[in-house]
């Protein structure tokens, strides 16, 4: 096995929801992986390189279905404003640097939600190595009949329609889009996969009878849209943690910065109710969720960064948590926040860790019940079977 390097584990999650498996290795040629066995049967012939992991957790690369690369998510308006306004060269800047906090967690995939095709080529174009995350574009959002011209392509790599307004707004800056316009864009999709953002038992329902392959946020759909979605195999991408967000924020009526680690509200007059309000959204969404996974409903993991306060790549790690709060196991979590996002969106480099797929995948320090808090603090990324040039594990020391 000339030119095959061995990579051990103490602990492997392959991102199928099957069993943590204990001390085994990857076999892996031409960043492909060859084999996954006991680690009591790993060839110790002279010059096969041999790299051991055997104290760390070893898991596939992260799925985000849901960001906006473009937008700050900082709780001062201000520094929003300013990021809107911005020229091409500071909103590259800055898509380039949310890119790196993905990175950085793990997140190598991302489905994004704005119309950012050019500042993502301008970006590449300034690289001098080749992407470090696999993007995909949802083009122009749809919102109404006019939105999206019948037979033509929107642009982008999937279509994403805003059949509800996003769970923290309500009343929407836009009006509503029709159901015959919903069924009109996705009869001319052109053969695009579709993200539905809705929201309630009818909308969902209206979403799910016009043919949508995903439905995002998906609050207060009742369990009967569930057992519809598990009918006909659509993606739910649940977004719980933008409730949690706005339940963290409305104690005070201050935005949250979900720096997880360190939480900083901003002051504010509290909203009466609010609180209330959004404890039983989250719950209720909770409850979605575990009904959901009874169903076997194909969920995946999206977590609005770049909305207020949800930071890219940190929020991954307190969806996950979400998740597991809902009665996900560990495995099954890791399936929804890497393959099921990777095969929706054709990631076919990313997803599920078997023999024949790349050797691309996030190294934890510890064991398994440290995760997913210890995905913030990875012992290293591999990306077609070696180390990647581009994750630094202390980044501030290696400077210089």
């Amino acid at each position: 096995m000339g030119g095959t390097r061995f990579i051990v584990a103490g602990s492997f999650i392959d991102g199928l929801g099957t069993d943590v498996c204990k001390n085994v290795f990857l076999a892996v040629k031409n960043g492909v992986i060859v084999a996954i066995d006991s680690a009591a049967h790993l060839p110790r012939n002279a010059g096969d390189a041999i790299d051991d992991f055997s104290h760390c957790t070893i898991l596939p690369p992260l799925v985000d279905c849901s960001v906006s690369l473009s937008r700050s998510p900082s709780v001062d308006s201000r520094v929003r404003l300013s990021s809107e306004a911005a020229g091409l060269s500071e909103k590259t800047a800055l898509l380039g640097q949310h890119i790196r906090y993905c990175h950085a967690h793990g997140v190598l995939g991302v489905a994004d939600s704005d119309e950012i095709t050019e500042l993502v080529e301008r970006y590449r174009e300034g690289m001098e190595s080749k992407r470090i995350i696999d993007i995909r574009i949802s083009g122009r959002l749809c919102r109404s009949g006019q939105d999206y011209v019948s037979g033509k392509s929107a642009g982008g790599d999937f279509l994403k329609i805003g059949y509800s307004a996003d769970i923290e707004d309500e009343e929407g800056p836009y009006p509503r889009l029709g159901h015959e316009d919903l069924r009109s864009i996705l009869q001319h999709r052109g053969g695009k996969k579709t993200v539905v953002v809705a929201n309630g038992v009818r909308q969902v329902g209206e979403a799910l009878e016009a043919g949508c392959e995903a439905i995002e946020q998906g609050y207060g759909m009742g369990e009967e849209n569930l057992r519809k979605m598990a009918e006909k195999n659509v993606l739910w991408i649940p977004s719980v943690l933008r409730a949690k967000n706005a339940l963290d924020s409305a104690g005070t009526g201050g935005d949250v910065c979900c720096r997880f680690s360190q939480r900083y509200v901003a002051p504010g007059k509290a909203v009466p109710g609010a609180e209330s309000f959004w404890k039983k959204v989250l719950a209720e969404q909770l409850s979605q969720l575990r009904f959901a996974g009874k169903m076997g409903v194909t969920t995946a993991l999206g977590t609005g960064a770049g909305s207020i306060g949800i930071l890219h790549g940190e929020s991954m790690v307190e969806e996950m948590k979400l998740f597991i709060k809902a009665g996900y196991s560990l495995e099954e979590t890791v399936r929804c926040a890497s393959e099921n996002g990777a095969r929706f969106f054709g990631m076919k480099e990313l997803g599920s860790l078997t023999p024949g797929r790349n050797a691309t995948f996030l190294i934890a320090r510890g064991t398994v019940q440290q995760l997913p808090r210890k995905l913030s603090y990875l012992e290293g990324i591999y990306v077609n079977g070696i180390p990647s040039v581009e994750y630094h594990k202390n980044p501030v020391k290696s400077v210089g």
